[in-house]
């Protein structure tokens, strides 16, 4: 009896020990096993892991990691945005990670694995986490719907599954069993279905964010239904939710504070009171892009029961009515005002209210008019976006702008303001970072002589009337300046510029003279230059360093010579070089991996076309028409996709940051993207300017007005996605391919002008999007097509061909209908009978007349 107590009293003796084992160490083994098998997913998918993990016993020290101080058993994981790549790894889209790596941590009240890109596929690894509170996978990848599983996790007060990529429906998964849910975020996933009736109803729901999925129906709330007294945040925004929403369902949501239903096109929304006053204050209310009740600016009952508003967005909503000046007036709190692309009529000078709590105003695409208030700086001293663009505002533009020292943003283009710009505008406002003044009768000296543009990063005068030169010492932060359109000359001096970070210039249609210069050469971060529709002659310079372009026009001036060490030619995706005088075969054009845009047309340059062009994979336009071009054309063109599968997702040059840093979590921000001038292609006879969509837009091949020989390439007809092309004015020889029948997208063919014989492929009426066809003046024969888009051709299509026919096809033979050239047809026999017979009887006709007819006798007698 004594040994088996003394073997019990060890076993004891040995259970404590482990206990205090466990309990010095500072985590349990199983849960630090667990946390290396995280640390060993990260490291497998190339991302370095924190450098306290692994070092120590104690886990409760690692990084992210917090225990019980009693128990030392984990209860939050604060994984967020752990992923970090190895320098050098190959990015991948997502990681693969399987939750059940999880469910040794028994205790765990909080789980935060957002912004590390991972891929999960489902939440089984979590069913065992029943004291789980809080839950945040955003900003991952999950694969699949949301499981049911998820409802047995009823202790969960917060699940934030935003930013995935979830699919399929609510219903049917058990929510309304998380009675303890305040917040649930689902934005920016692709959910789908009808929202659950059951969610608006849970008890302590106060947080609900479905926005930016593909919900449809009807929002399940009714006069009758009762939300959650409890909500105060409901994001339903970038759906395609229909019906109607009044905001008299929500009368019993006494804490409400936000309601964004912006971007439902399709959702009535209904402001009327019907009798009742809302005790509830909202803070920020977004109904922009909504089929929204239009009483809300004229007759604004329910806007002006709320006093505590911060942010307003009714923009987008076809609004009409005269400005609402009292929005300006009446709400002391409001921060965020937009009001852009509505149809508001009326003034800003009638705003009387000074000194406002307005941050942001924007009130562009409207139809107000009137001047600018001369006291602007008194009535908004906080404001931080300015945009009133795209309206009929005129007079000057007033001084006291300067004085608004929080200004960041100020737009006010396409309006029709007159006199000059305050120079104080590029000197004295120390926030001020995008200054947009484009489309208007501005004039005076360009940039008013200011030269140290230290605060402003975006300055837009282009389409004015300014005047002079530019200053030889420019200075400052400056990332975007567009001067184009304006009446600026003289020659352009760089070499003193100190712009550092200058990405994008644009001096385009202006009256700027002489040499282009090395000084330019210095603007080492330059990604768009546009000097086009000037006078420049002589050489491009020959930068030591190339420049990082990647947008170049210097079309309509006088350049010749042509050193490729100007730009970087692994960088160019535009390259506008038409229309001056530049010498030199096209060789260099084999190097240009990026280019999308090609335009050499209206120069002298020679030799022939080189199947090192074939390399040119991205390449949606090209144009080296009017030149002296000779030769054949590779037939290998016809493996150039001219299909840019990234055309979408190109941008051009923008300035860093968020111009609005945000109000209470909110994104403000300010899209200031450059829209630059364009670029010019003929197609269907006509130029055509294209800007930053032209990827979706055009694709075309324009070899016109050269000297190529030889037999068009079958392998032209493998083009399927261009949409223009134009072969006239050359010397191609033989027949027209049939294999043209494959350019399904083709809008304009031009082949006239050549040598081309043989007849016109009767395939090519399968052309359905063919709106222009000339063959014009070549030695084609045979019939004229009649059916589809050939029948809307007239005669000048294809005049110039002697031996083409009109034809029309029957059970019985061809039938001779005319000609479409200029010399008649003299083959039928029949006609050489009718015209002798003809001319004989006319003959002895006249002399019966002239000798037997008294009248013809004394006609002979007075001659």
């Amino acid at each position: 009896m004594g040994c088996y107590l003394s073997w019990g009293c060890w076993l004891l003796v040995l259970c404590v020990v482990h206990t205090m084992f466990l309990s010095s160490s500072g985590c349990f083994v199983d849960e630090r096993v667990a946390l290396m098998d995280i640390s060993s997913w990260f490291m497998s998918s190339k991302s370095k892991v924190p450098s306290s993990w692994g070092h120590g016993d104690d886990c409760c020290l690692w990084e992210g990691i917090t225990c019980d101080n009693s128990t030392r058993q984990i209860l939050r994981l604060d994984l967020s945005s752990m992923y970090q790549s190895i320098r050098g790894a190959i990015e991948v889209p997502c990681w693969n990670l399987n939750l059940t790596i999880f469910s040794s941590f028994r205790e765990l009240q909080l789980l935060d694995f957002s912004r590390n890109y991972a891929c999960f596929e489902d939440f089984g690894g979590l069913q065992g986490l029943s004291k789980l509170r809080y839950l945040n996978l955003s900003d991952n990848t999950f694969i699949g719907s949301i499981p049911g599983s998820v409802s047995r996790l009823v202790s969960l007060e917060v699940i934030n599954l935003s930013g995935n990529n979830i699919s399929g429906t609510l219903q049917n998964i058990g929510l309304k069993n998380l009675q303890n849910l305040r917040e649930l975020h689902l934005g920016s996933n692709q959910l789908s279905g009808s929202l659950p009736a059951s969610l608006f109803s849970l008890p302590c729901l106060e947080y609900l964010d479905l926005s930016e999925n593909l919900f449809q129906g009807q929002i399940p709330i009714n006069s009758s239904w009762k939300c959650s007294s409890m909500l105060q945040t409901m994001r339903l925004s970038e759906n395609m939710l229909s019906g109607i929403f009044d905001f008299f369902w929500l009368r019993n949501c006494t804490k409400l504070k936000e309601i964004d239903l912006s971007r439902n096109t399709d959702l009535a929304v209904q402001v009327k009171l019907h009798g009742w006053v809302p005790n509830f204050e909202l803070e920020r209310l977004m109904l922009s892009w909504c089929n929204l009740d239009k009483s809300i600016i004229a007759e604004p009952h329910f806007l002006r029961t709320q006093h505590h508003l911060q942010v307003i967005d009714l923009s987008n909503s076809n609004l009409p009515g005269n400005m609402p000046n009292w929005l300006f007036t009446n709400e002391a709190a409001l921060v965020y005002l937009d009001l852009s692309n509505n149809s508001l009529i009326g003034s800003l000078d009638l705003i009387l209210q000074h000194k406002t709590n307005l941050q942001m105003v924007n009130v562009s695409l409207n139809h107000i008019e009137g001047q600018l208030p001369a006291n602007i700086s008194s009535m908004f001293p906080k404001l931080r976006i300015f945009d009133i663009s795209h309206n009929m505002i005129s007079g000057f533009v007033p001084s006291s702008l300067c004085n608004i020292r929080s200004i960041e943003v100020m737009d006010l283009s396409n309006n029709m303001f007159t006199g000059e710009v305050p120079s104080c505008l590029f000197t004295d406002c120390s926030a001020l970072t995008v200054l947009k003044v484009s489309n208007n009768s501005l004039g005076g000296m360009i940039l008013d002589g200011a030269s140290n543009l230290s605060f402003v990063w975006e300055i837009y005068l282009d389409n004015n009337q300014f005047h002079g030169t530019l200053p030889r010492n420019l200075s400052g932060n400056v990332y975007i300046m567009d001067l184009h359109g304006n009446k600026m000359s003289g020659e352009l001096d760089t070499s003193l510029w100190n712009l550092p970070l200058l990405e994008a210039l644009s001096l385009a249609r202006n009256d700027l003279t002489g040499d282009i210069g090395p000084g330019i050469c210095t603007l080492t971060s330059l990604l768009l230059l546009d000097l086009s529709d000037n006078y420049f002659t002589g050489r491009i310079p020959n930068c030591n360093a190339p420049l990082p372009l990647e947008f170049l026009s210097l079309s309509r001036n006088s350049l010749s010579g042509f050193p490729s060490a100007f730009f970087n030619s692994s960088y160019i995706t535009v390259l506008d070089l038409s229309h001056n005088q530049f010498t030199c075969t096209i060789e260099w054009t084999q190097y240009l991996y990026q280019i999308k845009v090609l335009l050499l047309s209206g120069n002298k340059f020679e030799g022939q076309i080189s199947s090192n062009l074939c390399h040119l994979q991205h390449l949606s336009i090209i144009d080296i028409s009017h030149n002296i071009i000779s030769g054949p054309v590779p037939p290998c063109i016809g493996v150039i996709p001219f299909e840019d599968p990234d055309a979408n997702l190109y941008s051009w040059p923008t300035t860093p940051g968020n111009f609005f840093g945000g109000f209470d979590g909110m994104d403000f921000s300010y899209n200031s993207h450059y829209d630059l001038q364009g670029f010019t292609f003929t197609t269907k006879g006509n130029p055509y300017i294209y800007g930053r969509n032209f990827f979706m837009l055009m694709s075309g091949i324009d070899l016109s007005a050269n000297m190529l020989s030889g037999e068009i390439p079958q392998e032209i007809g493998n083009l399927s996605h261009i949409k223009s092309l134009n072969l006239s004015n050359n010397f191609f020889t033989g027949s027209i391919p049939a294999t043209f029948a494959n350019l399904s997208q083709i809008e304009s063919l031009d082949l006239s002008e050549n040598r081309l014989n043989g007849s016109i492929p009767r395939q090519l009426t399968r052309l359905s999007s063919l709106g222009v066809f000339s063959v014009a003046f070549n030695n084609l024969s045979g019939c004229l097509l009649d059916s589809g888009q050939f029948a809307s051709f007239g005669m000048d299509s294809y005049k110039g061909n002697d031996n083409l026919r009109s034809c029309t096809s029957s059970s019985g033979p061809v039938v001779w209908n005319g000609t479409v050239g200029n010399v008649a047809d003299d083959s039928d026999p029949i006609l050489y009978v009718v015209t002798a017979v003809s001319f004989v009887l006319a003959f002895w006709a006249t002399v019966t007349f002239v000798f037997c007819h008294s009248f013809g006798k004394r006609i002979i007698l007075n001659l």
